[in-house]
């Protein structure tokens, strides 16, 4: 599997670079097949790409937003990854609340994985998987030393129970689901990455590296998380 590395001169390149992506799917989902299915990262670094969304233009009633994992909070709390994303993007747009589909982490990491599940039942590919790096290589909310979901027959959903970094009780998509994609974007800023970017580039086996949609992945870094 290919993975492209992207490294962007500076804040404003990256920026640039990651609306590039963005639109750039939306408008080849569109095209083909009428609508845009996205899945959305947590983090500080994939929210400042959502509030630039924010001052876009967009057919927002044909985009369909999915998320990558929660965390196991009750509705409308701080440190939710949905209400980062609306806060500083959804909700200031003319998307449709049907067309933003939040996993119900308030119910737990079993049930919640059961119902986001049931929810994607029947779904085809994602168009565009937007992805962070945790410092110890875990993405969404797939951490070193667990089932990240890797197998064909593992589940689209996993309850996670034990989470190195708190809450301990997250729900995320499964490493195979989240490669069912398009696109596949790895948002990646800062020093504190250098490192982990360093292991992924020799092939370690990190939660991030086991992301592999057939067309390969995009890894939009900026100087300080690049080694060379």
């Amino acid at each position: 599997m290919q993975t492209r590395w992207e490294v962007a001169e500076d804040d404003r390149d990256w920026l640039r670079r990651a609306l590039a992506h963005v639109r750039a799917a939306a408008a080849g989902a569109l095209t083909a097949r009428g609508v845009f299915h996205v899945v959305l990262a947590g983090g500080t670094t994939p929210g400042r790409l959502y509030a630039a969304l924010a001052q876009e233009a967009h057919d927002w009633p044909r985009w369909q937003v999915w998320f990558g994992d929660e965390r196991c909070l009750p509705p409308g709390h701080p440190e939710r990854n949905s209400r980062m994303a609306q806060e500083a993007w959804l909700d200031r747009v003319g998307l449709p609340p049907a067309n933003v589909h939040v996993i119900p982490a308030e119910l737990g990491p079993a049930r919640a994985a059961a119902a986001y599940a049931r929810e994607l039942a029947g779904r085809g590919d994602f168009d565009l998987v937007l992805l962070g790096l945790g410092e110890d290589g875990h993405t969404a909310s797939l951490f070193p030393g667990r089932d990240w979901g890797k197998d064909p027959a593992a589940p689209d959903v996993l309850p996670v129970f034990d989470a190195p970094k708190p809450p301990p009780e997250r729900v995320s998509l499964s490493a195979h689901r989240l490669s069912r994609a398009r696109q596949v974007l790895f948002l990646v800023t800062g020093a504190g990455k250098r490192e982990t970017v360093a292991a992924w580039r020799r092939g370690q086996p990190l939660p991030a590296a086991a992301i592999r949609p057939p067309a390969g992945v995009d890894v939009l870094l900026d100087r300080e998380a690049w080694s060379t």
